[in-house]
Parts: C-alpha cells; structure tokens; sequence
C-alpha cells in the first residue's frame, strides 16, 4: 500500500501584512520631528552616530547599532543629540501577529550577523519605491515605474527574518548567522580588513599597504573581498570616506576644503569631482539639501 504525503501547513510567526513607509535619513545634527502616534509599528534604527529618541513620555538616547520598537498607538518622535549627524533608519509597517509582544517597549542592538537584512530592505526599498532624499512627512509609497521584480516581497521577508532572528538572540536560542558566508578570507579576518579600513578613514591607505598588512597577494585580496561584498576593496574605501564626508557636512563645521584635507584628497576639486560621482551632488548642493547652509 502506497503511503501518502503529508502536506505540512507552515507557521508564521510573525506576518508583516502591509508596509507603510521606509526613510532611510542623513540627518543634520540639529534635526528635530514633531511627535505622533499612529495605529502601526515602527522600528528606529541608529546606523551612524547617536539618536534621541522619544517613547510615550520617555527619551532615550538611541546608541549607533542599536533598534527599538514603538508598538500601534504609542507616541514617539526623534531628535539629534546636537553633537554629531546621525544616520537613521525609520520602518513602520503593519503586524498584528501576538509574537509582536516581544518588542513592546524594546531597545536592541542588532547583531553584526543581522545587520544586512536592514542592508537589503533599504537597497530593495531604494529600487522598489519612489523615495524620496529628504520627506519625513512621506505617508504613503509609490511605486516606481519598473520596480524590482519582486521587490515587495524581499522587503517583507527581510522584515519577518529579522524580527525572527532579533527573538531568537534575545533569547539565546540559536547562534546568530555570520555577516559572510562562504567566504575565502574568514570572518575574523574580514572583519580587521574592515577595521583597517574604517581606522584609517581619514589617512591614505592603500592597498599595497593592507595587503602587506594581512599577508595576500592582492589579485587574492582584491577577488575575495569583491565576493564577499560586492565591491572592490579600494571602492569600500572610498565610499567610507564620502560617507563621513557627508556627515561632517551635515554638522556644519568645517568648510569643503577643510574636509577634503581632513579625509586626505589631494585636492578640494579633486573631492568635489568623488563626491559627485558617489552621490550625483556636489558637496555644497548635499549640505543645502539637508538643511545646512
């Protein structure tokens, strides 16, 4: 007698069954957001520098890598500290699966390991939505004209994921998975090359330098970091340098020429002439564009 299939019916969790904004912020270190509360979940998240954020009638100072959560109906806003420009980013979405619970009144550093799952709803959100750079008073996602195929869904998997995961390391129930996988260089190793490169964001490292540092070739050095990151090692680099342009920028304490010396260019022109090909604006044209002068 032939046996039969059991179909299995799959748990969910958790179940994100609408998205409602995705603002991924560069913020000047003045910025300051009116307070609100609304019938759907947020997560605020600290990618660079530190936030001040306010839950109920409670402020707490949000550390860079660190999450919380604002459950349905709770007032909240957020604030610079006045000291440095933070980087943040804000997802609010609907749930109401039970397990949300867990989070209510959370504040959690994420994980290196989970770190790219916020990596993916931004990049699938930049691809699949009409984002604007600057609108935190955007209340409802538009479409682009020829989204991700797709895009919608890896958003909301990368969400569920994440929660999932965020669980299951509060609760020490399972390792947390590695930034790379499968990768050629080690995970210790990937991680002092990427120590190296952000320790020396403000001198001229180059990559004779890093691969005497570490004992590779570079035709070794320069094909495995591209498989593990997606891009080239001295391209990393420089995409560190004009991210902490872009917040020295936003604090509004140097000039461009300042900057570009600070971050070791050889030339403010030369800067200029990065800095446009990474962002698409000038230097001057990025610091109006968030409310510098």
């Amino acid at each position: 007698m032939r046996k039969q299939y059991v179909k299995h019916r799959i748990e969910n969790l958790v179940n994100i069954a609408k998205i409602v904004t995705i603002h991924y912020y560069e913020l000047d270190k003045n910025f300051s957001y009116p307070g609100e509360s609304h019938d759907f979940w947020e997560l605020v998240y600290a990618d660079k520098n530190d936030i001040r954020a306010l839950r109920g009638d409670e402020w707490i100072t949000l550390r860079e890598g660190e999450l919380l959560f604002h459950k349905p109906m709770e007032y909240h806003t957020i604030a610079s500290d006045g000291k440095k420009a933070p980087n943040v980013l804000i997802l609010s979405f609907e749930c109401r699966s039970p397990a949300m619970s867990f989070f209510e009144g959370k504040r959690m550093r994420v994980p290196d390991g989970l770190r790219h799952h916020l990596a993916a709803i931004i990049t699938e959100a930049r691809g699949t939505f009409d984002l604007p750079f600057f609108d935190p008073a955007l209340k409802k996602l538009r479409l682009l004209p020829r989204p991700n195929l797709g895009g919608q869904q890896i958003i909301r998997t990368n969400i569920e994921q994440l929660l999932i995961y965020l669980m299951r390391a509060e609760m020490k129930e399972e390792e947390r998975p590695a930034v790379f996988t499968g990768g050629t260089l080690g995970k210790d190793m990937q991680n002092e090359i990427l120590a190296a490169l952000e320790e020396n964001v403000c001198g001229q490292l180059t990559l004779s330098a890093l691969c005497a540092r570490f004992g590779y070739s570079k035709t070794y050095l320069c094909a495995a970091f591209r498989r593990e990151t997606g891009r080239g090692i001295m391209q990393y680099y420089t995409l560190l340098k004009i991210d902490r342009a872009k917040q020295l920028l936003r604090e509004g304490n140097y000039n461009v020429s300042q900057i570009a010396q600070q971050l070791c260019f050889d030339t403010p022109n030369y800067f200029t002439k990065v800095f446009r090909r990474v962002t698409g604006m000038t230097p001057l044209q990025y610091r109006r564009s968030v409310g510098g002068k």
